[in-house]
C-alpha cells in the first residue's frame, strides 16, 4: 500500500480492497449522543407511558432491501448508551452483503429501551449502510483497472468519521479527512494565486514550506487541481504528489495520463456516474472521486421488529 502521506487519514492507492478500520470510540459514541440528545430519547413520552420498565423482550433488526452492511457498530453503541445492559448480537460483518429479509442483529433486553433508541439506532444504520451500498456499486466497476474509488469531504456536519467508515465498508478508499492532512490548490486558489502574481509551482512551494515549519519539518503533500490539458504542465512544474483532473472528458483525461507518464499520481474528478465510471477508469488515472458516495447515498430500508 502506498499512503500519502496524512498519518492513515488520507487516501492511499492500493490493488487490494483496504482494511476496514473502525472508528475512534470516542467519535462514536459523540455521535451517539448528540443523537439522542436530539431525539430526546430518555423522555419518551409515549414508550415511558407504555411500558413498564421491567418489560423484557428481543428485536429483529431486518433487511427490507439487499445492500451491504455498514454501522453496526453505531447501532450498538445507541443501544448501550441508553441500557449498558441490554445485548447486541451481530449477525454479519461490517461489509458483508445482504440479501432482502436478511437478519443484522438482534437485541435481547429491556423493551422500554429498545424502544427508545430505535429511532436513532436505525437511522444510523439506514444512513451508512446506504453509503456502502453506492459505494461498492462504484467499485465494481472499476475492478480490474487498478483505479481506487475515493470520497470527498462533502459529508454530512459531524458525521464525516463515520461516513468516511462506510465507504471503506463498502470497498472505498478515503480521501483526506480534513483540511489540515493534505494540501490542495484548487481552483479559487488558482485564482488568489494568480492574482499575486504567483505560478502553481510557487503556490506548491510556498505550501511545503509553511508545513514544514509549522510541522516539525515535514512538509505536507499536495494536490493541484486543473480542469483543462492547457494547465497540465505547469501543474506538473511544481512537482506536486497528485493532480486533480476535474470534469474532464474521457479522451481528455487520457491525454493527460499520456502526458503525465508517470510524473505524478491522477485523480479524477467531477460527475462521476456509475455509466461513466468504468471508462474513465480505463483512462489510467489512479483514482476516482466521487461526492455522491456520502452526500447523495439514499438510506436502505432497514427496519426493527419486536417480539417477547
Amino acid at each position: 500500500m502506498t499512503s500519502v502521506g496524512c498519518d492513515g487519514r488520507c487516501f492511499a492507492v492500493t490493488g487490494e480492497r483496504p482494511r476496514i478500520e473502525p472508528p475512534p470510540m470516542h467519535v462514536v459514541w459523540a455521535a451517539v449522543e448528540a443523537a439522542l440528545a436530539e431525539d430526546r430519547a430518555r423522555e419518551d413520552v409515549t414508550t415511558l407511558a407504555t411500558v413498564r420498565a421491567d418489560v423484557m423482550g428481543r428485536a429483529t433488526i431486518l433487511a427490507k432491501e439487499p445492500g451491504v452492511l455498514a454501522g453496526l457498530i453505531v447501532a450498538e453503541a445507541v443501544f448501550r448508551s441508553l441500557d449498558p445492559s441490554i445485548r447486541f448480537e451481530a449477525r454479519l460483518q461490517e461489509g458483508d452483503r445482504f440479501a432482502r429479509r436478511a437478519t443484522l442483529a438482534i437485541v435481547h433486553g429491556s423493551v422500554r429501551s429498545v424502544l427508545q433508541a430505535e429511532r436513532v439506532a436505525l437511522n444510523f444504520l439506514q444512513r451508512l449502510s446506504g453509503t456502502a451500498t453506492m459505494t461498492r456499486a462504484f467499485v465494481q466497476e472499476t475492478k480490474g483497472t487498478g483505479a481506487v474509488i475515493l470520497d470527498t469531504r462533502k459529508t454530512t456536519p459531524g458525521l464525516r468519521t463515520l461516513e468516511k467508515y462506510a465507504v471503506r465498508c463498502g470497498g472505498g478508499t478515503n480521501h483526506r479527512a480534513d483540511l489540515a492532512v493534505m494540501a490542495m490548490i484548487k481552483d479559487n486558489h488558482r485564482e488568489a494565486l494568480a492574482r499575486e502574481g504567483l505560478s502553481l509551482a510557487e503556490g506548491v512551494a510556498g505550501i511545503r514550506a509553511y508545513s514544514a515549519e509549522h510541522h516539525g519539518g515535514v512538509a505536507a503533500q499536495v494536490e493541484v487541481e486543473i480542469d483543462s490539458l492547457d494547465e497540465l504542465e505547469a501543474a506538473l512544474a511544481g512537482q506536486p504528489e497528485w493532480i486533480l483532473l476535474d470534469n474532464m472528458g474521457v479522451e481528455t483525461m487520457t491525454e493527460a495520463v499520456q502526458r503525465t507518464a508517470g510524473r505524478a499520481k491522477l485523480e479524477a474528478s467531477g460527475g462521476i456516474t456509475l455509466e461513466s465510471i468504468g471508462r474513465i477508469a480505463r483512462t489510467g488515472v489512479n483514482a476516482i472521486s466521487v461526492g455522491a458516495l456520502t452526500h447523495s447515498a439514499p438510506a436502505l430500508d432497514i427496519g426493527l421488529d419486536l417480539t417477547f
